[in-house]
């Protein structure tokens, strides 16, 4: 199973999103059986926030996780930009913690950037971490710019992951933005890494015949294989979302694929990489 380190910590490269989950209580049993089917499996990555469903889903995830030894969970949240200044955050963070059911954090992301200077912001992850309520912190939507900044701070090579978009139809960032990360030896979490839940447009990726073909040849599903081109490089965690727990139990074995120089090829040549700066990718 391909692995990535992170704030110390080796996990497996499949996580579980559970971005617009926690807001129907009709679906609240199967979402936590598909949560806990995913840790069953072996996933140890849980992400949340406290933007999703206005806190239902770091409900849902504390009732999910309750069977299972704390230490064993790597256990992500973040906080909103409105909240992310020094007068605000702590208590927001109190919040997520007390839903979460939970008393600290091992990652928690500045969900994306808002009005607080930035200096404020990680002055306070920094703060927070040393209190013990979070074990690491790191960032979220943030491209090479924002990165080049963030290092420029006192303690802004403390960050110990970026979270972005980033699947195989949206590859935006590989023109600067991963070589970046891997030459500062910065994680890269992928979400909507088989395309967003409410794309505008249609996605064609679990449809393309070549992503099929390869598919077929490992004797597993489009999805799966489109989640194991994403943690490809061995520095990436994707963290996808389901309801249903056969299909999260299927994610994670992703983790367990490897694709031939062969098959990347065919891939690159159906999802070519980015040849110029395009805008940061946000869903």
């Amino acid at each position: 199973m391909k692995t990535v380190t992170i704030s110390g910590k080796n996990v497996p490269a499949i996580g579980i999103g559970t971005w617009h989950m926690g807001d129907d209580p009709a679906k609240e049993t199967q979402e936590i059986e598909a949560i806990r089917a995913g840790i069953d499996a072996g996933a140890k990555v849980v992400d949340t926030a406290e933007m999703y469903g206005s806190g239902n889903s770091e409900i849902l995830v504390g009732k999910a996780l309750a069977p299972y030894e704390r230490d064993d969970i790597f256990l992500i949240s973040k906080v909103l930009p409105s909240n992310a200044s020094k007068a605000k955050m702590e208590q927001h963070l109190d919040a997520s913690l007390e839903r979460l059911n939970t008393d600290y954090l091992d990652l928690y992301l500045y969900h994306w950037r808002g009005g607080t200077p930035l200096s404020e912001t990680i002055n306070e992850l920094e703060r927070l971490k040393q209190t013990g309520k979070i074990r690491a912190w790191g960032v979220s939507n943030f491209d090479v710019a924002d990165l080049e900044e963030l290092w420029d701070l006192p303690v802004g090579k403390n960050a110990a992951a970026n979270e972005d978009l980033y699947n195989i139809e949206t590859r935006g960032i590989e023109y600067d933005l991963t070589a970046w990360q891997a030459k500062h030896d910065l994680p890269l979490i992928a979400y909507s890494p088989v395309g967003g839940l409410h794309n505008e447009l249609k996605t064609t990726m679990l449809e393309n015949k070549v992503v099929q073909e390869i598919a077929t040849a490992h004797g597993v599903s489009a999805h799966a294989l489109l989640l194991a081109w994403v943690i490809r490089d061995g520095k990436t965690i994707a963290i996808p979302q389901s309801s249903k727990a056969q299909h999260v139990t299927n994610n994670v074995k992703a983790a367990d694929i490897e694709l031939s120089e062969d098959e990347l090829r065919r891939l690159d040549k159906e999802y070519p990489q980015p040849d110029h700066k395009v805008p940061l990718a946000i869903n």
